[in-house]
């Protein structure tokens, strides 16, 4: 019998009681509950990750403008700007995640990692962490495992979608997802792990999902960029063993206590936040009257 991804305590202590890596025990489960094999799972993680690093090289190499114009070539100018605010190598990680998620903007190929709103966020990390560390694709798509059995467990016990649990659900979770991965990938041990998971939830608890014209464009292209941002410094926290405090199953049950008492015009339906401002609903009405598409009545007689 695999673990069924209840709880990080009830993870935990599977692995422990079975003699079992928190990667060996995503493995199972996945042979188990998608009647898949080990070779299929590992063959299906390279694939993602080689779309995720297209994605990133798709958005910093291509032309990348939206249709209602509010994506305009971020991820390259943000790349390529000669000054740098704190290193190279964060500039690379916020133009990766921004350029991936231009590419979904964009109408792209991505990985939805929990979520296509999210999914410049992995790819920006994994990116950059396999890059300074010269760390080989297998040990990236270690970290991705235990990603996915982080968004597991937090699907499971809160939500992964923004229109049930605002964009804590689906930025939040997909930088937890990351963060555990990272510490995964440098060889910090389960608690670390899932100390980073609590610390980056910590982080984003309560972030509304607001976006401008019911396109996932505006913040979320940012937001990605402030996730990944927020993923290393939750890892890196993490690494040095402070403590998150309140566990990460208790963090984990605060974002859905959250998310289920967020008014639904923070939870994706462009009624509130930044969706709501004046200038919000000035884009919103010219891009919606920009692609209505008006056909004749068919009842009407000409």
């Amino acid at each position: 019998m695999c673990y069924l991804f209840e709880s990080f305590k009830g993870w935990k202590q599977y692995c422990e009681s079975h003699n079992s890596s928190l990667v060996q025990s995503v493995i199972e489960y996945e042979v188990e509950q998608k009647n898949s094999s080990e070779e299929k799972i590992w063959s299906g993680l390279q694939n993602a990750y080689t779309v995720m690093k297209e994605a990133v090289a798709t958005g910093l190499g291509e032309e990348m403008t939206s249709r209602s114009g509010m994506i305009n070539n971020g991820a390259k100018k943000v790349f390529n700007h000669p000054l740098t605010v704190l290193s190279p190598e964060f500039q690379k990680l916020i133009s990766r995640a921004l350029a991936a998620k231009e590419v979904n903007s964009c109408m792209g190929r991505v990985v939805a990692a929990p979520t296509a709103g999210a999914s410049g966020i992995l790819p920006g990390t994994m990116v950059t962490l396999q890059e300074i560390h010269e760390l080989d694709d297998a040990k990236i798509l270690e970290g991705l495992l235990v990603g996915a059995g982080i968004a597991l467990i937090i699907e499971e016990k809160a939500s992964l979608a923004g229109a049930v649990g605002g964009c804590q659900a689906e930025t939040g979770s997909a930088a937890a997802m990351a963060s555990g991965a990272i510490v995964h990938c440098l060889g910090g041990n389960t608690d670390q792990i899932f100390n980073a998971v609590a610390i980056t939830i910590q982080c984003m608890l309560g972030l509304v999902c607001d976006p401008v014209a019911g396109l996932v464009e505006v913040p979320c292209v940012v937001r990605n960029a402030s996730a990944a941002a927020i993923a290393f410094s939750s890892a890196q926290i993490a690494l040095a063993n402070v403590n998150a405090v309140i566990p990460v199953d208790e963090c984990v049950e605060a974002m859905g206590e959250i998310g289920a008492s967020m008014e639904s015009r923070y939870k994706e339906t462009a009624m509130g936040g930044l969706a709501a401002t004046l200038t919000g609903q000035e884009i919103a009405n010219r891009v919606l009257i920009q692609d209505i598409e008006i056909l004749p009545d068919e009842n009407l007689p000409e």
